[in-house]
């Protein structure tokens, strides 16, 4: 079967491979803008590793592996945290990496440009692109199953990389086709130019990424999870004749953390607990996505600030 971690392992091989391509052809053709994708690219692997070594975690806690036991100890509210952390991380330094590339670009065209040697230039943007639109495809084919944030934010990394590596291509062939012409002139401003456009293409794209971490980070309410929860917590009241509920949510990474305290009347008829305990599996299922990634506690109580 198919894994997240599998899926990234493979990720970070192939991206490793294109980085270093992309370094030595950048450095071989005068390029800076495929040197900018091959520092963009090992950027991205790096960040995938971090982003494999958590998800380990997550997984190892959750299933109380062995691997992760020395942690739990320092960690026993879980690992979902640095899910969010990560993510965020990522896409700040993709996001500044590509403002530091405009910078340079912008400083390239104010000094003339510079000349670079597009036969090899032109190689690298198709081989480039290829790998990366197949990547893209299958990090999206396996993330329809797999559902991982880490996956999808792979994915976009690696459209974002075909995509420049497109607009790279388009650039390097219009370079090499003005040679000796009379728009030769124009020749040392392309690689500055394409590199522009494509940092302010790829500036935003993270952004989407980012603000979704930075929630998580704050524990920001999902709604449509709170709304959730207050439906089937109020449902429980009217049922059992609680006086009110409590509930608090939160969201952290592919975690969902979710408290209730229900208020029940004072000298109300006893309950076993395995009654009560009834009654908590009824909620759970109510609320359902019961998995090693749901943080779920229930409580009653007859005193209001035990819940507040």
């Amino acid at each position: 079967m198919t894994t997240e971690q599998s899926v990234l392992r493979v990720s970070i091989i192939v991206t490793f491979i294109l980085a270093a391509a992309g370094i030595v052809f950048g450095l071989l053709s005068g390029s800076y803008a495929i040197v900018f994708d091959g520092v963009y690219a090992l950027t991205d692997a790096i960040m995938t590793i971090v982003a494999l070594i958590v998800s380990n975690l997550i997984i190892a806690s959750a299933t109380n592996s062995p691997t992760a036991g020395r942690f739990v100890k320092h960690f026993t509210m879980g690992f979902w945290h640095l899910e969010p952390m990560v993510l965020g991380l990522n896409g700040i330094l993709l996001t500044g990496a590509a403002i530091y590339a405009l910078i340079n670009a912008v400083g390239s065209i104010m000094i003339g440009g510079r000349h670079l040697a597009f036969d090899r230039a032109i190689i690298y943007a198709i081989l480039t692109m290829v790998i990366a639109f197949a990547m893209a495809a299958y990090a999206s084919r396996m993330n329809r199953t797999l559902k991982s944030s880490f996956v999808a934010l792979d994915a976009k990394a690696w459209i974002m990389t075909g995509c420049l590596s497109t607009a790279l291509l388009v650039a390097f062939i219009f370079g090499s086709l003005i040679q000796e012409t009379g728009l030769q002139w124009v020749s040392p401003y392309v690689d500055p130019v394409a590199l522009a456009i494509v940092c302010l293409i790829v500036i935003p794209m993270p952004i989407g990424t980012i603000k979704q971490a930075f929630a998580d980070i704050l524990l920001v309410t999902p709604a449509d999870l709170k709304q959730h929860v207050d439906r089937v917590a109020a449902d429980v009241v009217q049922r059992y004749n609680f006086l009110s509920y409590r509930s608090y949510v939160a969201r952290v990474g592919r975690g969902k953390q979710i408290e209730l305290y229900f208020i029940v009347p004072p000298n109300g008829p006893a309950k076993r607990l395995e009654e009560w305990d009834h009654i908590r599996d009824e909620i759970g299922d109510a609320i359902g996505g019961e998995s090693p990634d749901r943080w779920l506690t229930i409580a009653f109580t007859t005193d209001p600030e035990w819940a507040d």
